[in-house]
């Protein structure tokens, strides 16, 4: 296997690409090797096969989806207070936005995994050390609310982002900022 993390990192972020415009039936090692712009077999020189791919692909979503840890170190700097939870689901949403193909390349390894039992056993682990990470994040940051409102808003958000880059004209009627903001509230109440 070829070791050059520039390349290799070149050819996960063509994956994601893939996956969000074809879909993970789309995803070949061809597919990436042409979204990448290499000569074919490049992929292949990289990655043992197709499942090496989308679990390596699954890695590089959350790299690209973490936020900026100056940028999240300087938000932190406010109280903990509900304010500062609806600034963090904010951004939540506009990384997510900056990043749509990230996130719908994640939405897709999910539906693989309903197909796949070894992807769903990592994806599971992977999705598990994630929300765990948020959970911790949140409650040791001394966050407004609990363990089960922060589960709830982790749920409601994703529910919302799945809607807004999938069918986005669903909510296009709402302004999803008051939506954001009274989701904070309602499921994070003031002392708990």
């Amino acid at each position: 296997m070829r070791q050059n993390p520039a390349r290799r990192t070149a050819l996960l972020d063509a994956a994601i690409e893939v996956l969000a415009r074809e879909g993970s039936r789309g995803l070949t090692l061809r597919a990436v090797d042409k979204e990448a712009g290499v000569p074919t077999g490049t992929t292949s020189n990289y990655f043992t096969n197709r499942a090496d791919l989308l679990s390596q692909t699954m890695t590089r979503t959350r790299e690209r989806l973490t936020p900026d840890p100056e940028a999240l170190a300087a938000t932190m700097n406010a109280e903990p207070t509900h304010d500062l939870v609806r600034t963090l689901m904010h951004q939540l949403m506009d990384r997510m936005r900056a990043d749509r193909s990230s996130h719908l390349a994640l939405l897709e390894l999910r539906l693989e995994a309903t197909r796949r039992p070894e992807l769903r056993s990592e994806l599971t682990a992977f999705l598990t050390a994630d929300l765990n990470g948020n959970l911790d994040f949140h409650l040791g940051a001394g966050l407004p609310g609990d363990a089960q409102g922060m589960i709830l808003l982790y749920l409601g958000m994703l529910g919302l982002i799945l809607d807004d880059l999938t069918v986005p004209g669903l909510l296009r009627p709402h302004d999803l900022g008051a939506l954001i903001d009274t989701m904070v509230q309602r499921l994070l109440p003031a002392g708990t």
